[in-house]
């Protein structure tokens, strides 16, 4: 049998299974890695949480500083409500004028006398009309109405009852009633006698210049 026990041999162990083993150990290795991996997307480490908070925080306080920046300047702005207070740059009270117009004075009493009667003098009052040379009649002036006189000649009226005179100047026509020669206006009148009277004898001088 030496034949036969030189043929048969132990069979040695095949070299294909060291390489199957192997695979599968990539494989594992492999699934253990992607296992890891989803589970550290559905639950973060601590360390990470903790790190996403802070950021979280640091965002959040650059957000308030950002805020405090801006409520001044939106606090300055003006209220589109008026104050109740008065600004003290409000404008002046309108200021009654200085330049009041001053009341009529009679015409200078000067010149030398070119002419001279007596008669019986009276007022009228006509106010805002015109007079016979085209100006308005006004009771405040010194102005008379003669007959044939040219305008804007001066006449010194003195009433003989008290002495008093005053000029006036002619620039209307009349009176149209008889004995009297001159209307003058209240003004005029009031100056040598009260219009309470009505009428006055006077002597008139015509006064040239």
């Amino acid at each position: 049998m030496p034949g036969k026990h030189a043929n048969w041999r132990i069979p040695r162990p095949s070299g294909r299974p060291l390489p199957l083993l192997a695979g599968t150990a990539v494989a594992a290795v492999i699934a253990g890695t992607t296992v890891a991996t989803l589970g550290l997307g559905s639950s973060p480490r601590p360390a990470d949480a903790a790190f996403m908070a802070a950021a979280s925080d640091r965002t959040q306080q650059r957000a308030d500083r950002g805020q405090q920046r801006v409520d001044p300047a939106v606090e300055a702005t003006p209220s589109a409500t008026p104050s109740a207070v008065p600004s003290a740059t409000a404008a002046p009270s309108a200021q009654p004028s200085k330049t009041a117009s001053k009341a009529p004075k009679p015409p200078a009493g000067g010149g030398a006398v070119v002419g001279s009667g007596s008669c019986q003098a009276s007022f009228y009052t006509d106010e805002g009309n015109r007079t016979a040379n085209g100006e308005t009649f006004h009771t405040a002036d010194f102005t008379a109405a003669h007959k044939t006189l040219p305008f804007n000649t001066k006449v010194r009226v003195t009433n003989v009852k008290n002495g008093k005179s005053v000029v006036v100047r002619i620039n209307d026509r009349g009176p149209f009633i008889a004995g009297r020669c001159l209307d003058l206006t209240p003004a005029a009148f009031n100056t040598i006698s009260s219009t309470g009277a009505g009428v006055a004898t006077v002597k008139y001088e015509v006064l040239q210049g």
